[in-house]
């Protein structure tokens, strides 16, 4: 691994010294006699960029880049490997310092180096022909995969301003890539509104309705084949992009575990958004908050898992001013988000009918969680207790599984209040007393006791 790692540091500086190169070659080009009488050999690609242990080698199984490719991915990755390595390369065989329209670039706010820029790609790419200029501005078009799977953009610029004064962005997730050779998934915060759920349980552990387990195949299914039947069989042209299901049922119930056992079984990660971080009272904001999370979950494959939904999706008012009038904005982006997006979105909800209909119609799958039956209830007893846990003679299961109607979450709890009782005592054996404090603790938390 060691080994493999340094290979691939080795074949990173080959690629920047041909970058430098490519840019002293472009200097001469267009400078003729302005720049220093230093020799320069012909610039050969090197080839070892695209082979399978550089760190541009998951864009060579994927894109097969060109060289022009290479060399915009390699000038945005200069700067957060050596800060003064473009200023450096620009200005080493120059005869006169100074400022040079021509390169384009930018200075950042505590970043003192050179960002290069659409312009500077330009430069390097075109000089001053506008026919190469034409062709080079192609590898910003939205249609390109630098920007349909969000490695590398052109930042916004103001009004007025020329599309390709906006510095050059690579996605701090390729940036890690690139320099250390993994992604750390991303953490929650304001301009990442999620977090990723994971679990150690499997399908077995968790026991559902007959009738939600066979929808639940459904998603399975779709997981599984979406890509042949949207793309082979031509039905991307006619349906919109991904699937959208909807989860409700009592708390409790499943369905945050399923959305987790889903990812967890077909190799997709599962991402909870976090409401609360969504919605700003900030006019703008929630959209700015969206827009990170979808754009990182586009080329993911990510499951998104909205909790508790109907606070947003809930039955719309009638807007009475301004706040209600941006709120029905917000959701309205929200909506238009999730149904562009291509991969599987899962809302949930405690009720159903707390849902707008304009809503739910939106959805390919509804599926209910019903509270257990009293054969499942028994499954989700057996399974809860610990194999090292004995239990004591007076403890009938069968007979606390007909008495009492709990969830499997519900129960997960009262388990774990008994043991805990147990644990404490010199026999360490779990009795009925035990369970049936932990029942009525449980049930008084949900109201259902005095």
């Amino acid at each position: 691994m060691e080994k493999q790692e340094k290979n691939s540091g080795v074949i990173l500086e080959k690629g920047l010294q041909w970058l430098r190169r490519r840019i002293h070659s472009r200097l001469q080009i267009e400078f003729g006699d302005a720049v220093q009488p230093v020799k320069l050999e012909k610039v050969i690609f090197p080839k070892a960029l695209l082979q399978k242990n550089s760190p541009l080698s998951p864009f060579a199984e994927k894109f097969n880049p060109t060289e022009d490719e290479v060399l915009v991915l390699l000038l945005a990755l200069a700067p957060h490997v050596y800060p003064t390595f473009l200023d450096d390369a620009f200005h080493e065989i120059l005869k006169s310092a100074g400022d040079f329209p021509q390169f384009g670039g930018a200075r950042g706010g505590t970043f003192r180096g050179f960002l290069p820029t659409g312009e500077t790609v330009m430069f390097l790419l075109a000089g001053q022909d506008l026919k190469m200029r034409g062709a080079a501005s192609e590898l910003f078009s939205t249609d390109h995969w630098f920007f349909a799977e969000r490695i590398l953009y052109l930042e916004n610029v103001k009004s007025g301003e020329p599309k390709m004064s906006g510095k050059l962005i690579l996605d701090d997730e390729w940036v890690e890539k690139l320099t250390t050779g993994k992604i750390s998934p991303p953490a929650l915060s304001l301009t990442f509104p999620a977090s990723r759920l994971q679990t150690q349980l499997d399908w077995e552990d968790l026991i559902l309705h007959p009738r939600t387990a066979a929808q639940i195949e459904d998603l399975h299914r779709w997981i599984r084949h979406s890509e042949t039947l949207m793309d082979q069989y031509g039905l991307g042209k006619k349906l919109k992009p991904g699937f959208r299901a909807l989860f409700h049922g009592p708390p409790g119930t499943g369905k945050t575990l399923t959305a987790m056992l889903l990812g967890k079984t077909t190799g997709h990660d599962v991402y909870r958004i976090d409401l609360s971080l969504v919605v700003s009272k900030y006019i703008g904001e929630t959209e700015k908050n969206l827009g990170t999370l979808f754009d990182k979950a586009r080329s993911k494959q990510w499951i998104l898992f909205f909790d508790e939904a109907d606070a947003l999706f809930g039955k719309r008012t009638n807007v009475r001013d301004a706040h209600d009038k941006y709120a029905n904005q917000e959701v309205s982006y929200l909506l238009q988000k999730i149904e562009d997006f291509p991969g599987l979105v899962i809302l949930a909800s405690n009720l159903k009918t707390n849902m707008d209909e304009a809503f739910t119609r939106r959805f390919q799958s509804i599926i209910y969680f019903p509270i257990p039956s009293v054969s499942e209830r028994l499954q989700l007893w057996k399974n809860a207790f610990p194999e090292k846990m004995k239990l004591a003679k007076d403890v009938d299961i069968q007979s606390i599984a007909q008495q009492y109607e709990l969830t499997g979450s519900a129960i997960m709890n009262i388990v774990q209040y008994a043991c805990l009782r147990a644990l404490d005592t010199k026999d360490k054996i779990l009795t009925l007393q035990m369970i049936r404090e932990g029942i009525e603790a449980e049930l008084t938390k949900e109201g259902r006791v005095g």
